[in-house]
């Protein structure tokens, strides 16, 4: 695998060490004999070693100077700030996705770290199940990238290119290998999650350098011999610290060669590397088409990539390299851009890196800062940093050295060289024990001065088992842990993450609001009445009192609305509802617009405003190839509570008979009675007639519910509380649908083919002939009767009773039947049969009906005595003698009803003189009432009504 240089790497004229030829014949030959110590001859350990002395080469010869980086590393940013300063490039190649560079110029807008995120919610050319598509780039001021961005666009006459695939090339390469995202993080961050841990979501992360190796024994071999824990404090104690106090021409070859050997010894996941070799042949293409098409000198360009694309042996690696890679076209999917808030915690959850690592990184960066005095570069009005007089300062550009000029070798004398270490400082680790110390009693631990002590000697101990004449942080943390925590946690925070805090603590960014997407604007100048800090982090109590103040009507209009378009605790009401018809005068929420800036912002990827961003998400719901008539109900529900007007909700009504003539199931039907009552009722009062659509439906339900009913009574997978619901919706839209053109027979007839097995839906049944008059309530007391007197039917009355209960749904007058068939069960049975009976009454009860134990309680309340002395005395309704019956027939004579006709005529006179009617009245005596000699020729009629009230 020893790699060579290409022949298009020649020397060509420049500045510094970016040009000229560069000799390792030194190097080479001493890898060369270790090669042959170690390895017992020349092999594959000897081709890896000079391989990497080559890629080194050759990407020091390149004309276009490539400056290696590592994402969040103190010292990259440092020599990058060095460098711009030194060389002053006119074209800047960055490595990031291409289509984010409209974007950049709001960073200055935004308080640091923020990720810069493209999204998409509607995807074409993507399995529909991966949206929304989602890619974010972190940016914290202690990177490499972000000093370039910030030299770019705040130095005149520079251009800044971005030169990486764009968001929509991840996910299709994603697509053409079958595995995850190349950037995605081997495995999880170390420690705890946070809860800022969770603010990119689920994006695919991109960034500058990822720098660790593919290959676990090795890695496992470095942190074992290192004496770390995880890869970011080996790296911090043998490349960062290093490199912090090196040169340019040092930096670049370390870095060079720390690329080549991860490169090199990298696994063979092949599409993994086939995805590398991609980005490097399209960064390079585009970095050749630019150069062609501005005519830029190579040796005024600064060409920023992770080491580990630096190091590369593609044939298109160079200006000068050859190769036909063709950039594929992008698809058809429409991509957003914006900034989101991110955190140090975000940014380790999302690639893998240790607990704290980012938060030391900004420590780390602000010593090399203080301790070097570079200036580094800010962006012109960065919120959350300081203005420095010295950075507005013209920075002299640096003076081309000669092109014969030969880069020195700073390899062999860096590997040689033993590591320089530092002294310790005993002021900088007391004030990190005495601060722990404070930090641990704040949060609940019974520190004390003698802890401080303890975790200032544990700290040199653990440096020197370690080898280091200075303790890092990571040595510090491991200390306070051992001295301060012992074995238990009494706060909400454990000595790690309290360390962490003292560090630098999690950093949390902030889009400002000019860098905000419209919608986010508007709702904060929408909100402006409340008075509150929305973009603070936290929970915000508002209190709104529209009646004193109706102007913030508008604002509980908003908050409705984000309530149900945001994550939960976003806006969550604390005092106060709406409901159809219902509106609150006075209402108090808890708000965190802050915390959940980043859903916000995405928000506004949908729309211009809340209320589109509300229909189109309506519309989907309702229009999904999922929507059920229940789901277009509540959308139709939605529609009228939060957006003004019926248009929506009209086209959303209407699409709801679409939707039900298509079912064939059963199973919205309790929720489609629920929501339908909702809407009638709130039509009734609101509006002068019903809305048209609402006409239709109960129609097309009424017909669609006795088609099913049926097949529903016998169905398995159907449950009775859903044929509950089909018999609810038939019973109580019966007279509308009845004075909409519907036919009752059709009901009856379905009820008539109905044939259930189980006892539940046989109640059911049986209620629902009762509510149409085919069985009388006195037999429906005989049936229950008879299946208490059955020993073999008793076992599953609990089951006939809870049919009952679900029965109150579609007829509630017969609440007094059941409460009767439960008494009865309790009075009869004997303790032998009750009592182990009685459980499975309770569970199936509780399972099957709990929402409808209300009804059954208020009407036991209403049938049983109130007070315990009454109860001896009490006979049940159900119990006590019956009046007695009215003859069927007989005759009709004064003694039998007429007499009440003569002593009150008038409403007798009021029909008759409608009719048209105007004879006078006859006498009482037996002998004038000559109507009655009618009655006496056809007695039949008079025998009918009197069954009738006889029965009622």
């Amino acid at each position: 695998m020893s790699g060579s240089p290409t022949a298009g790497s020649a020397p060509a004229p420049g500045s510094g060490s970016g040009s000229g030829e560069t000799s390792f014949a030194a190097l080479r030959g001493q890898l060369q004999e270790a090669a042959a110590a170690f390895a017992d001859g020349p092999g594959a350990l000897e081709g890896i070693l000079l391989g990497m002395v080559d890629d080194v080469d050759r990407a020091v010869r390149e004309p276009l100077e490539i400056f290696p980086v590592c994402h969040h590393s103190p010292a990259s940013a440092l020599a990058m700030a060095r460098r711009l300063r030194e060389m002053q490039p006119k074209v800047v190649y960055l490595e990031l996705c291409e289509d984010m560079a409209p974007l950049l110029t709001e960073l200055r807008n935004c308080r640091l770290p923020v990720a810069v995120q493209a999204f998409a919610s509607d995807v074409d050319g993507f399995p529909a199940e991966w949206a929304p598509l989602s890619v974010v780039a972190p940016v914290t001021e202690a990177s490499a990238e972000y000093q370039a961005i910030a030299y770019a666009l705040d130095t005149p006459g520079v251009e800044l290119v971005l030169v990486d695939r764009s968001s929509d090339h991840v996910f299709q390469w994603d697509v053409r290998h079958g595995e995850r995202s190349p950037e995605e993080p081997s495995g999880p961050a170390d420690g705890a999650p946070e809860p800022e841990a969770a603010l990119h979501g689920e994006a695919v992360g991109v960034e500058i350098g990822d720098l660790r190796p593919r290959f676990a024994e090795l890695e496992e071999h470095l942190l074992r011999h290192g004496k770390v824990r995880h890869w970011s404090e080996w790296w911090h104690q043998y490349v960062e610290v290093p490199l912090g106090s090196s040169d340019h021409d040092a930096y670049r070859q370390v870095m060079f060669l720390v690329g080549s050997l991860f490169r090199r010894l990298a696994p063979g996941d092949r599409d993994r590397v086939r995805v590398d070799e991609d980005r490097e042949r399209y960064m390079w293409t585009r970095m050749r088409e630019h150069l062609a098409a501005t005519g830029a000198d190579p040796a005024d360009c600064l060409y920023v990539c992770g080491a580990f694309h630096a190091a590369s042996r593609v044939e298109e690696f160079g200006v000068a390299g050859g190769g036909s890679y063709v950039i594929p076209p992008r698809s058809a999917t429409a991509w957003q851009h914006g900034l989101i808030p991110s955190s140090h915690t975000a940014i380790e959850a999302q690639f893998g890196l240790a607990s704290g690592s980012v938060s030391i990184a900004a420590t780390q960066w602000a010593t090399h800062l203080k301790r070097t005095r570079v200036r580094p570069y800010r962006l012109d009005g960065q919120d959350g940093t300081k203005k420095s007089r010295a950075a507005k300062k013209t920075v002299a550009p640096a003076v081309p050295t000669a092109a014969t000029e030969t880069a020195p070798d700073r390899l062999t004398g860096f590997l040689r060289r033993p590591p320089v270490l530092d002294t310790l400082d005993e002021a900088e680790l007391l004030g990190w024990s005495v601060e722990i110390v404070r930090a641990a009693r704040r949060g609940g631990y019974s520190a004390s001065t003698a802890d401080a002590i303890a975790v200032f000697e544990t700290s040199i101990l653990l440096a020197g088992v370690r080898d280091r004449a200075k303790p890092t942080p990571y040595d510090f943390q491991d200390a306070a842990i051992t001295c301060i925590e012992k074995d238990a946690v009494p706060g909400r925070r454990d000595v790690r993450r309290l360390v962490e805090i003292m560090m630098g603590g999690d950093r949390i960014g902030r889009v400002g609001y000019d860098a905000l997407p419209p919608l986010a604007r508007d709702v904060h100048d929408r909100l402006a009445p409340l008075g509150l800090k929305l973009q603070q982090r936290g929970v915000l109590r508002a209190l709104l009192d529209m009646d004193a103040r109706p102007e913030l009507r508008a604002c509980s209009d908003v908050l409705w609305m984000l309530r149900r378009l945001m994550p939960h605790g976003t806006a969550r009401p604390i005092m106060g509802e709406r409901k159809l018809g219902e509106r609150s005068i006075q209402e108090s929420w808890d708000l965190a617009l802050g915390t959940h800036e980043r859903a916000l912002i995405e928000l506004g990827y949908e729309g211009v405003s809340i209320e589109q961003v509300l229909e189109q998400r309506l519309r989907r719901e309702a229009y999904g190839p999922r929507a059920t008539t229940a789901g277009v109900l509540a959308a139709v529900e939605d529609a009228t509570l939060y957006l003004r007007g019926r248009r929506l909700a009209d086209e959303l009504g209407a699409h709801a008979l679409v939707v039900l003539a298509g079912e064939r199931t059963v199973d919205g039907a309790p929720e489609v009675l629920c929501r339908i009552r909702g809407l009638l009722a709130y039509y009734r009062t609101a509006e002068p007639v019903l809305p048209p659509w609402v006409e239709s439906f109960v129609k097309a339900g009424y017909a669609h519910y006795c088609t099913l009913l049926p097949t529903a009574f016998t169905d398995e997978d159907a449950t009775v509380g859903q044929v509950a619901a089909m018999l609810g919706f038939l019973f109580g839209m019966e007279s509308l649908a009845l004075s909409l053109g519907c036919d009752r027979a059709q009901l009856e007839l379905a009820v008539a083919q109905s044939r259930p097995t189980d006892p539940e839906r046989t109640a059911l049944l049986w209620a629902a002939r009762v509510q149409l008059g085919g069985l009388s309530r006195g037999e429906l007391r005989e049936r229950c009767a008879e299946l208490l007197a059955n020993p073999m039917a008793v076992p599953a009355y609990p089951r006939y009773l809870s049919g009952f209960v679900h029965a109150l749904v579609p007829v509630p007058g017969l609440a007094d039947v059941v409460v009767e068939a439960v008494s009865n069960a309790f009075a009869r049975l004997p303790d032998r049969v009750l009592l182990p009976w009685l459980p499975t009454l309770i569970t199936t009860l509780r399972s099957g009906a709990a929402e409808l134990a209300p009804l059954l309680t208020r009407e036991a309340g209403r049938l049983f005595p109130a007070r315990i002395a009454a109860l001896d005395a009490w006979v049940p309704p159900w119990r006590a003698e019956p009046p007695a019956a009215a003859p069927a027939g007989g005759a009709v004579g004064p003694d039998r009803g007429a007499a009440l006709l003569f002593a009150h005529p008038a409403s007798l006179d009021a029909v008759a003189g409608l009719l048209g009617c105007d004879g006078p009245w006859a006498g009482p005596e037996p002998e004038a009432s000559a109507g009655a000699e009618l009655v006496r020729r056809h007695p039949e009629t008079a025998d009918a009504w009197g069954s009738l009230l006889a029965e009622g």
